[in-house]
């Protein structure tokens, strides 16, 4: 018997045909999206895929990781695993090459390490990104402050510095505390830095030399933004009490011995120094003294910079003068205004020689120290305190020569005749400055009579 139209029932089976038509069309595992997000690489075993990695540079193997979310999950499994270790984890770091690996440097390398930890971890909390990349790079010693058995010789912290530095760009501030607090723990950084800031300068060498080449390498990577700098030299120093922060100041960036490495206490109070041995001072107090460190006041600055002078001891004051004259216009003004505003006349004026005679010694431009006391003379609130600076200034060539011209009479001359030495610059600096001083009043006294 014939169904008939209304029925319906006839045409189920075209119906089932057809849909079974279109199951048996589709890609073989198709149903998972996840396994569709692999596109090609699905057809590829786990093994296979991860061989494939092994020809790819790190760099493809990051571009690699924003193809999609299950790719970049692969990924971190592949890194993960011994192979993938061992691919990824260089660790020849005592002996570098010019170039490896078509040209790359191994700082390049972990460069593009960081990038590509930086990808593959893009959607995980900051916490858990951290805990991933300590696990993945827990196994190079030479990332960890008493790791190596050879630190000066050693690119495994700065390595690990450009590491960080990919792999925190672009991070709010708030991740960025959380880094630092992670590290900070990490490497027992705050037990450490106590003891050395507490000991007796020069006790703890080895110390000393450790916490210095890991804040330098890692914290304040070379190559790094200033407002990075900035940030974490500030998170560095800011837990200790000021004088504290200038030991600590002077552990990381102070002169050190060209045979050791370690840091060297007396330069500053034994003779006067070279630029050499100020310049890593001066460009870190400029640093904190800038717009980029926005916790560090003017005060908090030239408060350290006065702390720092008396570190161990109290400094030569031609050394003082010289990382003033290094540091800036700026913190050298405000420094010497904070003296004649707390009526520290004789001191400024004393400081005022020891420029002069640096920018004599180092060949300095005479005008600049004219120009520097023309501003401080101007601080003083009235006429009779300009006045007795300008007194204090001249007492004090006056001194500074007498007791020169009797250390030359008395004999007192060594391998390299410095007492003689330091009379000849003393005479030159004060005639050379006298000579601006006149021709600055000569040039406005002209200009009023027109």
């Amino acid at each position: 018997m014939t169904p008939s139209a209304g029925s319906g029932r006839a045409p189920l089976p075209r119906q089932r045909h057809r849909r079974s038509r279109r199951r048996s069309g589709r890609a073989p595992g198709s149903d998972s999206p996840a396994l569709a997000a692999l596109g090609d690489f699905q057809t590829l075993p786990l093994e296979i895929f991860q061989m494939v990695l092994n020809y790819l540079s790190v760099k493809d193997i990051s571009m690699l990781s924003m193809v999609s979310k299950t790719i970049s999950g692969r990924l971190i499994n592949y890194i993960s695993t011994s192979s993938g270790s061992r691919r990824l984890l260089l660790q020849d770091f005592h002996q570098e090459l010019p170039a490896r690996r078509g040209g790359a440097s191994i700082l390049e390398h972990y460069r593009a390490l960081g990038l590509l930890l930086k990808r593959c971890t893009l959607l995980l909390p900051t916490r858990d990104r951290l805990k991933y990349v300590h696990k993945v790079l827990s196994g190079v010693s030479c990332f960890k402050l008493n790791g190596c058995a050879s630190p000066l010789h050693c690119l495994g912290l700065q390595c690990y510095g450009v590491f960080l530095q990919i792999l925190t760009a672009g991070w709010d501030e708030l991740e960025c505390h959380r880094v630092f607090n992670f590290l900070w723990e990490l490497s027992n950084l705050a037990r450490k830095v106590q003891t050395v800031v507490s000991s007796k300068p020069g006790s703890a060498r080895r110390l000393e030399l450790r916490i210095r080449l890991f804040c330098r390498g890692v914290l304040l990577s070379p190559g790094s933004r200033r407002s990075d700098c900035a940030f974490w030299l500030t998170r560095i120093l800011k837990p200790w009490p000021m004088v504290n922060q200038a030991r600590l100041l002077y552990i990381i960036f102070g002169p050190v011995s060209s045979r050791d490495g370690h840091v060297v206490w007396q330069k500053m109070i034994e003779g006067p120094t070279d630029e050499t041995s100020l310049k890593g001072l001066a460009d870190a107090i400029k640093l904190l003294y800038g717009t980029e460190a926005r916790e560090w006041t003017a005060d908090d600055v030239i408060s350290l910079v006065d702390e720092l002078s008396v570190v161990p001891q109290e400094w030569l004051m031609e050394n003082n003068a010289r990382l003033l004259l290094l540091s800036g216009n700026s913190i050298c003004f405000t420094f010497m205004a904070s003296k004649a505003v707390n009526g520290r006349a004789v001191e400024l004026a004393r400081l005022m020689v020891f420029m002069v005679l640096v920018c004599e010694k180092d060949l300095y431009c005479m005008d600049w120290a004219v120009r520097m006391m023309q501003k401080v003379c101007k601080v003083f609130s009235s006429p009779w305190e300009r006045n007795n600076f300008l007194q204090c200034l001249e007492n004090s060539f006056a001194r500074m020569l007498m007791d020169m011209l009797q250390a030359v009479l008395a004999g007192d001359r060594d391998e390299e005749d410095s007492s003689f030495l330091n009379l000849f610059h003393l005479m030159n600096a004060q005639a050379s400055f006298h000579k601006e001083i006149l021709s600055v009043a000569m040039g406005s006294s002209s200009s009023s009579s027109t």
